[in-house]
């Protein structure tokens, strides 16, 4: 009976070091290297490129190091939220909270949707809907089995996408030498031109906001900290390996493609999903010769997006056990089954997502393209709730007479980490549509359409502060206790 007790009450730590690796690893590597890199080269040249993902990747460095040292002392799921409330303001911690859930549950939608839009290329005839219900069920199962079953799928999901680049590099480089594919293609096309910085510092900045989602999900380890089988030992292990693999596929995967394809190419321009003979893997690997390249892609790409799909599901379930836990949600979501697995939140969660998809197929998507709209900011603002919550931790720490010789993993670079985090964040958040501003008059609709996830934000944070009453937790009074949750 105890054991009972106890299986509803906490979740499950089965995840090992591998899964916890990958786990990030996945959530940083999606569509977008695939498929959006190339016109990253098109736009700012590829030093431009280059130097944009370094710059967004240097910050997503400090990001990681900050959860880090917060998640191995306290590994919580849905710790984006309670790290904020316990250490800012819990209205703060509130309003983080249903921002991360709700833009990773409508995140679900735009998965199955795609995922059905991939399907497509080999099976023309078939519905789309029916590929979408397909993938809904079985992201569902793979939630519902065992977090080690979550675990697994999430592992193999990014084992694809590794051994993708990892070959795509190495052809590529071998392309560069003459290797394969013929002649040497040498250095030349990273000089042509306006090359390698085209467009000067405004296509580099356009650059880092395409940078900047493409590195989403990077806190995916942290989510998954409270599920792990030594979270003060495997996430700092997670931590130190996951930003230099990212940062290395996505540098030099971007350094091959800009040396084998001219940045002013058209074959750059394009990168829908709709037509995976864009990718620039594929024009990179059909270059070389690969028979059925862009065939090839498709099931990558296919994988990346039931990769994203399967940590939406699980990061947004998690999040709202961990607000219901808190009690910003309603208790019945705080419920566990005899597996550990937070079933009201996910079947809530998968219904929300549902709903959105629902709401693409009907008047023309409108519905579904503001609820998508509104979850547009929501990752960058996350980060920036990390940056700020783990600058109070330290501090709170350190003003509580705390040793830092306790941390299990201490970030390096505090607090010019969190503080440049803080920056770059803000910058992008403000500049996400700076054209509308600077390109005749004002576009009002664009404004509106790019900015109006903060506005929903604000009111989700003030809302919850003027209702409750709610203050900046003092730096004596911050939370630390490891055992309340």
């Amino acid at each position: 009976m105890n054991g009972q007790r106890e299986a509803s009450s906490r979740l499950n730590r089965a995840l090992k070091a591998r899964h916890l690796t990958m786990i990030a690893i996945g959530g940083s590597i999606g569509t977008g290297v695939f498929l959006a890199s190339g016109a990253s080269i098109h736009t700012a040249g590829p030093g431009g490129a280059l130097a944009a993902y370094l710059m967004i990747g240097a910050m997503v460095y400090f990001l990681m190091t900050s959860l880090g040292e917060m998640s191995a002392f306290l590994p919580l799921s849905g710790s984006v939220s309670t790290y904020a409330a316990r250490f800012v303001d819990p209205a703060l911690g509130f309003a983080f909270g249903w921002n991360y859930w709700y833009s990773w549950a409508v995140t679900i939608a735009v998965e199955i949707s795609a995922g059905a839009v991939a399907m497509k290329y080999w099976f023309p005839d078939i519905p789309g809907v029916v590929w979408s219900a397909i993938f809904l069920v079985l992201l569902l199962l793979l939630n519902l089995l065992s977090i080690r079953g979550y675990g697994e799928s999430e592992y193999w999901f990014s084992m694809i996408k590794v051994a993708t680049i990892i070959v795509f590099i190495g052809v590529g480089i071998l392309m560069i030498f003459g290797i394969v594919g013929g002649k040497a293609i040498g250095f030349h096309n990273f000089t042509a031109g306006d090359a390698p910085f085209h467009g000067g510092i405004v296509a580099i900045f356009g650059t880092m906001l395409a940078a900047g989602f493409s590195f989403l999900g990077s806190e995916l380890v942290s989510v998954a900290a409270g599920e792990s089988e030594d979270p003060a030992l495997n996430v700092p292990r997670a931590i130190k390996q996951v930003f230099w693999r990212i940062l290395l596929f996505y540098v030099l995967a971007i350094l091959v493609i800009g040396l084998i394809i001219p940045y002013n190419s058209a074959e750059l321009v394009h990168g829908e999903l709709t037509d995976v003979a864009s990718s620039p893997f594929t024009i990179v690997f059909e270059k070389a010769g690969l028979a059925l390249a862009a065939s090839v892609m498709n099931a990558v790409i296919l994988t990346s997006i039931l990769s994203a799909g399967n940590s939406s599901l699980y990061a947004s379930t998690r999040m709202l056990w961990g607000l219901a836990r808190e009690g910003y949600a309603p208790r019945a979501l705080a419920r566990l089954n005899g597996r550990g697995i937070p079933l009201n939140a996910l079947i809530v969660t998968a219904l929300v997502g549902t709903f959105a998809f629902l709401a693409s197929l009907y008047g023309e998507g409108t519905v579904f393209t503001w609820l998508l709209n509104a979850s547009g900011l929501s990752g960058f603002i996350i980060w920036l709730g990390i940056a700020v919550s783990h600058y109070r931790f330290r501090k709170a720490y350190v003003a509580q007479g705390r040793s830092l010789e306790a941390l299990p993993y201490r970030a390096k670079g505090y607090p010019f980490g969190p503080i440049f985090s803080l920056v770059l964040c803000l910058t992008v958040i403000l500049g996400q549509n700076y054209t509308a501003f600077t390109r005749g008059p004002v576009d009002w609709e664009g404004l509106l359409v790019s900015y109006i996830g903060l506005p929903l934000f604000l009111i989700l944070w003030l809302g919850y502060k003027a209702v409750r009453r709610t203050k900046v937790v003092p730096l004596k009074d911050c939370d630390f206790d490891t055992d309340r949750n």
